[in-house]
């Protein structure tokens, strides 16, 4: 599958948003920290309570639209990230490239991380389809990927969770 570099990079986003371990503490200061790039009020970014909620609450819309089983499921779900979602779209250059970017720069981080998460999800799951989401099958895995496979066959998050997988299922078989 081959989807556009800020398109990627912003779905890449909404996945690692998806796979954030949210029982840690400060989890979403942390989560913004290590993405910074996105962002334009830089890496000390202060959210409030009700932030941090709404940014959980944007995880697990990610989360259910990567879990959802129908077409609909994914549509009703993935609407309701949009509707959370304000975009401003502008052209930019700022990396020697000229694209869009979906939230406008004097956006607050949260604002910035909704709009260009559901935006990013929304153009892969539109243009290459739902099924290309999906949720890591590794025993106690769970978490959730983009497929870029050419047959759209990906079943694991990783080659780690693939590897573990395999081998699990090899010494099954041995000891039958």
């Amino acid at each position: 599958m081959n989807y556009d570099t800020y398109g990627s990079t912003a779905v890449e986003l909404a996945i690692d948003l998806a796979n954030v371990d949210r029982a840690a503490a400060g989890w979403a200061p942390a989560f913004l920290d290590a993405h910074a790039e996105w962002f334009t009020g830089g890496p000390a970014v202060a959210l409030s309570d009700d932030d941090v909620t709404q940014v959980g609450q944007i995880a697990e819309l990610v989360r259910g639209v990567a879990l959802a089983e129908h077409e609909n499921e994914v549509r009703d779900r993935l609407n309701a990230l949009l509707a959370l979602a304000n975009p401003r779209p502008y052209a930019t250059d700022h990396d020697g490239e000229l694209h869009l970017h979906h939230a406008h720069p004097d956006a607050g981080a949260l604002e910035q991380l909704t709009t260009t998460v559901a935006m990013g999800l929304a153009q892969v799951v539109v243009q290459h389809g739902w099924q290309r989401l999906g949720v890591c099958s590794a025993d106690g895995c769970g978490n959730v990927y983009v497929d870029t496979s050419r047959n759209a066959s990906r079943r694991y998050c990783s080659n780690t969770c693939a590897s573990r997988s395999t081998v699990a299922a090899y010494r099954a078989r041995q000891r039958a």
